[in-house]
């Protein structure tokens, strides 16, 4: 019975529910992302598969509309909820989001960052979602996440005949392995409470086995519960990739894409869901720790109240082909029922909670502006040595 709107220009769908009196307008929201795991029984050719329950997340919005609009809830409501299906919260296929951003049809290749840019979170006082999880609770409750900055890195060489004249090579594949092994050295002055991750792959190692390597490519994150330590990681990363490419004669080319925000739900939110969440589960709602994961909520918990709970009923691990839901009464059941009756309290009562909360939420940047600004200011492109050393 809701209106539904598709964007004609980035997957996103959205429809609100009404209540018919002013007050706050909550967005609930379900990604619509799967991710690549060759390994899952259930992936397609090109390995694409729901092994991070992001399904789950859709139904759950589903059917907290359905649930609020079928139990006569929305009398005693007021104000709106918006659901949305929101897409590319998994940074996959970099590459080709990057292109996209190139040619004018992005300005992020986040999901919910490009969704805030396009002016989708305009109308929206907060904001929440589920998240499945493998866990014998059936609700659990982290207030914050690591963000994360994405790297692209490319090594430059000079190709040569690997047996007749390797020596008038420069092997860009020695000089990236060195960058690697550089970055590891560096990891036993990561600082403990900064949860730092930094987890590169080479994409391109070669081209043929009879020719010295003359491009290596890597990707990476680096990961961190703070701007702050990301960005001092960051640094010590260029110096690591930087030093091993002037040390065998290469050049690297690095470019930072911003990736997410750490994220920082709303004590205030988060204690009242938290609330909702004992009289669905009793002791089965647990408060949980920093997560070392990365999801672009956390960009939007830099400019309004969010909470980012996790719901149970999954096993194997998240991305694993061992993946799969296990309990659907709880992965689906619970879900659909907690947010259904997160909604009703924040907007029962005239909207006194969700008015509370948005009253006295601090966020981290005063304004949409300022936010985009900053994501704007994180990326960059840069060439290491300066002077070209790989001439004579």
């Amino acid at each position: 019975g809701l209106i539904v709107n598709h964007d004609p220009d980035i997957p996103v769908v959205t429809a609100y529910m009404d209540t018919g009196k002013p007050g706050p307008v909550i967005a609930v929201m379900g990604e619509m992302d799967c991710v690549v795991c060759f390994e899952h029984p259930d992936c397609t050719e090109n390995g694409y598969v729901h092994a991070c329950g992001h399904h789950v997340q859709v139904a759950d919005m589903i059917g907290c509309a359905a649930l609020l609009k079928d139990s006569g809830l929305l009398k005693d409501m007021c104000g709106k909820i918006k659901f949305m299906a929101v897409p590319a919260e998994e940074h996959i296929q970099q590459d080709f989001r990057m292109d996209l951003v190139r040619k004018g049809k992005l300005t992020f290749t986040g999901g919910k960052t490009e969704l805030v840019y396009r002016g989708f979170f305009d109308d929206v006082d907060m904001a929440m979602m589920v998240h499945v999880l493998e866990s014998d609770a059936k609700l659990s409750f982290g207030s914050t996440c690591n963000g994360c900055l994405i790297k692209q890195i490319s090594y430059k060489g000079k190709a040569a005949h690997a047996g007749g004249a390797p020596h008038e090579g420069i092997n860009a594949l020695y000089a990236a392995n060195l960058g690697l092994n550089a970055i590891n050295a560096l990891r036993e002055t990561f600082k403990e409470e900064d949860s730092i991750r930094v987890h590169p792959i080479i994409t391109k190692g070669g081209d043929t086995v009879n020719v010295i390597p003359s491009e290596i490519n890597i990707g990476t994150y680096v990961r961190g519960k703070t701007l702050d330590a990301i960005l001092e990681v960051n640094k010590k990363v260029d110096r690591a990739l930087a030093g091993t490419a002037a040390a065998l004669g290469c050049r690297v080319e690095i470019e930072d894409v911003p990736g997410y925000f750490p994220l920082s739900s709303d004590p205030n939110f988060t204690s009242f869901a938290f609330e909702c969440a004992k009289i669905l589960a009793g002791d089965k709602a647990v408060r949980i720790g920093h997560m070392g994961i990365s999801t672009d909520m956390g960009d939007l918990s830099m400019i309004m109240p969010v909470i980012h709970p996790y719901v149970g009923g999954a096993k194997g691990g998240l991305h694993s082909g061992a993946f799969k839901i296990d309990d659907k009464d709880t992965a689906y059941g619970t879900g659909t029922h907690f947010l259904a009756l997160t909604a009703y309290g924040l907007l029962s009562d005239n909207g006194a909670c969700a008015c509370k909360i948005k009253k006295e939420h601090v966020p981290y940047f005063s304004s949409k502006e300022e936010f985009i600004r900053c994501m704007k200011d994180l990326s960059r492109k840069v060439l290491y040595p300066k002077k070209d050393i790989l001439e004579d």
